[in-house]
Protein backbone atom coordinates (compact mmCIF):
# COMPACT_ATOMS: atom_id res chain seq x y z
CA UNK A 1 0.00 0.00 0.00
CA UNK A 2 1.27 3.59 -0.92
CA UNK A 3 2.12 5.74 2.11
CA UNK A 4 -0.54 8.43 2.83
CA UNK A 5 1.91 10.94 4.08
CA UNK A 6 3.77 9.89 0.75
CA UNK A 7 0.86 10.49 -1.24
CA UNK A 8 0.35 13.99 0.70
CA UNK A 9 3.85 14.90 0.16
CA UNK A 10 3.61 14.43 -3.86
CA UNK A 11 -0.03 16.06 -4.01
CA UNK A 12 1.75 19.24 -2.63
CA UNK A 13 4.85 19.32 -4.76
CA UNK A 14 2.78 18.89 -7.37
CA UNK A 15 0.51 21.90 -6.54
CA UNK A 16 3.48 23.84 -5.74
CA UNK A 17 4.97 23.37 -8.81
CA UNK A 18 1.58 23.96 -11.01
CA UNK A 19 1.36 27.53 -8.75
CA UNK A 20 4.83 28.60 -9.83
CA UNK A 21 4.86 26.99 -13.44
CA UNK A 22 3.23 30.55 -14.47
CA UNK A 23 6.25 32.37 -13.25
CA UNK A 24 8.87 29.90 -14.41
CA UNK A 25 7.36 29.97 -18.16
CA UNK A 26 7.43 33.58 -18.12
CA UNK A 27 10.93 33.56 -16.78
CA UNK A 28 12.09 31.44 -19.30
CA UNK A 29 10.01 33.50 -22.35
CA UNK A 30 12.02 36.49 -21.13
CA UNK A 31 15.16 34.92 -21.04
CA UNK A 32 14.64 33.91 -24.59
CA UNK A 33 13.19 37.11 -26.10
CA UNK A 34 16.22 39.05 -24.57
CA UNK A 35 18.43 36.90 -26.04
CA UNK A 36 17.08 36.94 -29.48
CA UNK A 37 16.12 40.85 -29.36
CA UNK A 38 19.52 41.80 -27.89
CA UNK A 39 21.58 38.79 -27.65
CA UNK A 40 22.51 38.65 -31.64
CA UNK A 41 23.27 42.14 -32.35
CA UNK A 42 26.34 43.19 -32.21
CA UNK A 43 26.51 46.01 -28.78
CA UNK A 44 23.17 44.23 -27.98
CA UNK A 45 21.87 45.71 -25.03
CA UNK A 46 24.16 49.30 -25.39
CA UNK A 47 22.20 49.90 -28.35
CA UNK A 48 18.90 50.26 -25.94
CA UNK A 49 20.41 52.89 -24.44
CA UNK A 50 22.69 54.47 -27.47
CA UNK A 51 19.22 54.55 -29.82
CA UNK A 52 17.46 57.59 -27.70
CA UNK A 53 20.64 59.11 -26.95
CA UNK A 54 21.69 59.32 -30.46
CA UNK A 55 18.03 60.61 -31.15
CA UNK A 56 17.71 63.31 -28.06
CA UNK A 57 21.09 64.91 -29.72
CA UNK A 58 20.28 65.24 -33.23
CA UNK A 59 16.81 66.85 -31.82
CA UNK A 60 18.58 68.69 -29.01
CA UNK A 61 21.03 69.65 -31.80
CA UNK A 62 18.70 70.71 -34.49
CA UNK A 63 16.25 72.69 -32.34
CA UNK A 64 18.58 74.40 -30.53
CA UNK A 65 19.77 76.43 -33.55
CA UNK A 66 15.79 77.19 -34.68
CA UNK A 67 15.16 78.69 -31.09
CA UNK A 68 16.69 79.63 -28.02
CA UNK A 69 15.12 78.09 -25.59
CA UNK A 70 12.68 75.12 -25.34
CA UNK A 71 9.17 75.00 -24.41
CA UNK A 72 9.88 74.10 -20.97
CA UNK A 73 12.59 75.05 -18.94
CA UNK A 74 15.78 75.80 -20.47
CA UNK A 75 17.13 72.57 -21.25
CA UNK A 76 16.32 70.77 -25.00
CA UNK A 77 17.91 67.44 -23.95
CA UNK A 78 15.97 67.44 -20.80
CA UNK A 79 12.67 68.70 -22.87
CA UNK A 80 12.47 66.38 -25.76
CA UNK A 81 13.56 63.59 -23.43
CA UNK A 82 10.76 63.71 -21.43
CA UNK A 83 8.10 63.24 -25.03
CA UNK A 84 10.36 61.06 -26.36
CA UNK A 85 11.15 58.34 -23.97
CA UNK A 86 7.32 58.02 -23.03
CA UNK A 87 6.20 57.48 -26.54
CA UNK A 88 9.34 54.93 -27.25
CA UNK A 89 8.06 52.90 -23.75
CA UNK A 90 4.26 53.08 -25.26
CA UNK A 91 5.22 52.03 -28.84
CA UNK A 92 7.81 49.05 -28.56
CA UNK A 93 5.79 47.60 -25.65
CA UNK A 94 2.41 47.85 -28.04
CA UNK A 95 4.10 46.87 -31.15
CA UNK A 96 6.14 43.51 -29.51
CA UNK A 97 2.67 42.66 -27.45
CA UNK A 98 1.00 42.59 -30.84
CA UNK A 99 3.12 40.21 -31.98
CA UNK A 100 3.64 38.11 -29.64
CA UNK A 101 1.74 35.14 -30.62
CA UNK A 102 3.22 34.91 -33.58
CA UNK A 103 6.68 35.36 -32.51
CA UNK A 104 6.40 32.05 -29.89
CA UNK A 105 4.14 30.49 -31.93
CA UNK A 106 5.76 27.15 -32.04
CA UNK A 107 6.62 26.77 -28.03
CA UNK A 108 2.81 27.87 -27.64
CA UNK A 109 2.44 24.41 -28.95
CA UNK A 110 3.45 22.70 -25.34
CA UNK A 111 1.10 22.84 -22.89
CA UNK A 112 2.64 24.43 -19.79
CA UNK A 113 2.70 27.70 -22.36
CA UNK A 114 -0.42 29.84 -22.85
CA UNK A 115 -0.78 32.54 -24.78
CA UNK A 116 -0.74 34.81 -21.48
CA UNK A 117 2.50 33.92 -20.96
CA UNK A 118 4.06 34.88 -24.23
CA UNK A 119 1.79 38.04 -23.87
CA UNK A 120 3.72 39.12 -20.36
CA UNK A 121 6.94 38.19 -20.95
CA UNK A 122 7.34 40.30 -23.75
CA UNK A 123 5.59 43.20 -22.50
CA UNK A 124 7.54 42.97 -19.03
CA UNK A 125 11.04 42.82 -21.07
CA UNK A 126 10.16 46.33 -23.01
CA UNK A 127 8.88 47.86 -20.07
CA UNK A 128 11.76 46.93 -18.14
CA UNK A 129 14.64 48.09 -20.59
CA UNK A 130 12.59 51.20 -21.22
CA UNK A 131 12.80 51.61 -17.42
CA UNK A 132 16.76 51.14 -17.40
CA UNK A 133 17.36 53.41 -20.19
CA UNK A 134 15.09 56.23 -19.09
CA UNK A 135 16.99 56.11 -15.76
CA UNK A 136 20.47 56.34 -17.36
CA UNK A 137 19.40 58.83 -19.71
CA UNK A 138 17.31 61.22 -16.97
CA UNK A 139 20.68 60.94 -14.51
CA UNK A 140 22.64 61.01 -16.92
CA UNK A 141 21.79 64.22 -17.76
CA UNK A 142 21.22 65.19 -14.34
CA UNK A 143 25.10 64.69 -13.97
CA UNK A 144 26.31 65.71 -17.24
CA UNK A 145 24.47 68.81 -17.88
CA UNK A 146 24.46 69.83 -14.06
CA UNK A 147 20.75 70.49 -14.23
CA UNK A 148 19.43 72.24 -11.14
CA UNK A 149 16.08 70.26 -10.85
CA UNK A 150 14.26 68.38 -8.36
CA UNK A 151 11.86 65.54 -10.01
CA UNK A 152 8.60 64.25 -8.32
CA UNK A 153 9.48 60.61 -8.82
CA UNK A 154 6.20 59.89 -8.07
CA UNK A 155 4.59 61.33 -11.56
CA UNK A 156 7.39 59.81 -13.29
CA UNK A 157 6.47 56.38 -12.13
CA UNK A 158 2.86 57.32 -12.90
CA UNK A 159 3.80 58.23 -16.52
CA UNK A 160 5.56 54.80 -17.21
CA UNK A 161 3.06 52.98 -15.57
CA UNK A 162 0.23 54.39 -17.79
CA UNK A 163 2.38 53.89 -20.47
CA UNK A 164 3.12 50.75 -19.72
CA UNK A 165 -0.57 49.97 -19.72
CA UNK A 166 -1.62 51.59 -22.69
CA UNK A 167 1.04 49.75 -24.48
CA UNK A 168 -0.13 46.55 -22.78
CA UNK A 169 -3.62 47.17 -23.79
CA UNK A 170 -3.41 48.28 -27.28
CA UNK A 171 -0.88 45.15 -27.89
CA UNK A 172 -3.70 42.59 -26.49
CA UNK A 173 -6.03 44.33 -28.40
CA UNK A 174 -3.78 44.40 -32.27
CA UNK A 175 -2.65 40.83 -31.24
CA UNK A 176 -5.89 39.23 -32.13
CA UNK A 177 -6.83 42.28 -35.22
CA UNK A 178 -3.31 41.39 -36.59
CA UNK A 179 -3.56 37.50 -36.24
CA UNK A 180 -7.33 37.37 -37.78
CA UNK A 181 -6.55 40.28 -40.60
CA UNK A 182 -2.85 40.34 -41.59
CA UNK A 183 -3.21 43.48 -43.65
CA UNK A 184 -4.12 45.08 -40.32
CA UNK A 185 -0.37 45.27 -39.07
CA UNK A 186 0.97 47.53 -41.95
CA UNK A 187 -2.55 49.62 -41.87
CA UNK A 188 -1.68 50.48 -38.04
CA UNK A 189 1.87 51.43 -38.92
CA UNK A 190 1.00 53.87 -41.34
CA UNK A 191 -1.84 55.19 -38.61
CA UNK A 192 0.73 55.37 -36.12
CA UNK A 193 3.10 57.34 -37.76
CA UNK A 194 2.01 61.23 -36.51
CA UNK A 195 1.25 59.98 -33.27
CA UNK A 196 4.98 61.31 -32.35
CA UNK A 197 3.75 64.78 -32.85
CA UNK A 198 0.70 64.90 -31.82
CA UNK A 199 2.05 63.44 -28.45
CA UNK A 200 2.81 66.70 -26.76
CA UNK A 201 6.61 65.80 -27.66
CA UNK A 202 7.69 69.29 -29.35
CA UNK A 203 4.75 71.56 -28.14
CA UNK A 204 3.75 70.70 -24.19
CA UNK A 205 -0.36 70.91 -24.34
CA UNK A 206 -0.70 74.49 -23.19
CA UNK A 207 0.82 76.32 -25.38
CA UNK A 208 -1.35 74.38 -28.27
CA UNK A 209 -4.36 76.36 -30.29
CA UNK A 210 -7.86 75.64 -28.24
CA UNK A 211 -8.95 73.86 -31.18
CA UNK A 212 -5.87 71.58 -30.84
CA UNK A 213 -6.30 71.22 -27.21
CA UNK A 214 -10.02 69.79 -27.20
CA UNK A 215 -8.95 67.05 -29.81
CA UNK A 216 -5.87 65.87 -28.42
CA UNK A 217 -6.95 65.48 -24.71
CA UNK A 218 -8.30 62.84 -25.98
CA UNK A 219 -5.22 61.03 -27.13
CA UNK A 220 -4.18 59.32 -23.78
CA UNK A 221 -0.13 59.66 -24.78
CA UNK A 222 -0.57 63.00 -24.52
CA UNK A 223 -0.96 62.45 -20.50
CA UNK A 224 1.42 59.50 -20.37
CA UNK A 225 3.76 62.69 -21.16
CA UNK A 226 2.12 65.18 -19.39
CA UNK A 227 2.56 62.85 -16.27
CA UNK A 228 6.34 62.36 -16.87
CA UNK A 229 7.00 66.17 -17.27
CA UNK A 230 4.73 67.18 -14.46
CA UNK A 231 7.48 64.79 -12.52
CA UNK A 232 10.76 65.92 -14.51
CA UNK A 233 9.66 69.74 -14.02
CA UNK A 234 8.19 69.80 -10.26
CA UNK A 235 7.05 72.04 -9.15
CA UNK A 236 7.00 74.50 -11.92
CA UNK A 237 4.64 72.77 -14.24
CA UNK A 238 1.38 71.47 -12.98
CA UNK A 239 -0.33 70.12 -15.74
CA UNK A 240 -4.07 71.14 -15.19
CA UNK A 241 -5.30 69.15 -17.63
CA UNK A 242 -4.10 65.66 -16.76
CA UNK A 243 -6.03 63.06 -16.35
CA UNK A 244 -5.27 59.80 -14.93
CA UNK A 245 -8.63 58.09 -15.26
CA UNK A 246 -8.98 58.59 -19.17
CA UNK A 247 -5.61 56.90 -20.36
CA UNK A 248 -6.06 53.82 -17.53
CA UNK A 249 -9.95 53.23 -19.01
CA UNK A 250 -9.11 53.24 -22.49
CA UNK A 251 -6.06 50.91 -21.38
CA UNK A 252 -7.63 48.59 -19.15
CA UNK A 253 -10.85 48.74 -21.69
CA UNK A 254 -8.59 47.65 -24.59
CA UNK A 255 -6.84 45.60 -22.41
CA UNK A 256 -10.22 43.63 -21.65
CA UNK A 257 -11.05 43.13 -25.09
CA UNK A 258 -7.84 42.35 -26.58
CA UNK A 259 -8.05 39.31 -23.87
CA UNK A 260 -11.30 38.13 -24.52
CA UNK A 261 -10.82 38.07 -28.03
CA UNK A 262 -7.96 36.03 -27.72
CA UNK A 263 -9.00 33.34 -24.66
CA UNK A 264 -11.93 32.78 -27.33
CA UNK A 265 -10.08 32.19 -30.51
CA UNK A 266 -6.27 31.90 -29.89
CA UNK A 267 -6.25 28.16 -31.04
CA UNK A 268 -7.78 28.72 -34.34
CA UNK A 269 -5.56 31.72 -34.37
CA UNK A 270 -2.34 29.82 -34.06
CA UNK A 271 -3.66 27.21 -36.59
CA UNK A 272 -4.36 29.07 -39.21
Amino acid sequence: MSDPNTIETLEQDGMRARKFRTGRTIFALLMREMSTSYGKSPGGYAWAVLEPVMALTVLSTIFSLISRSPALGDSFPLFYATGYLPFMLFHDIANKTATSLNHSRPLLKYPAVTFMDALLARALLHFLTHTLVGYIVFFGMIIILDLKISPDFRFVALSYLLGTLLGFGVGCFNCYVMMSFPVWERVWQILTRPLIFISGMFIPFEMMPEIAQDILWWNPLMHVTGFLRKGMYAPSYTGEYLSFAFPATVALALMALGLLLLWRNHQNLLEN
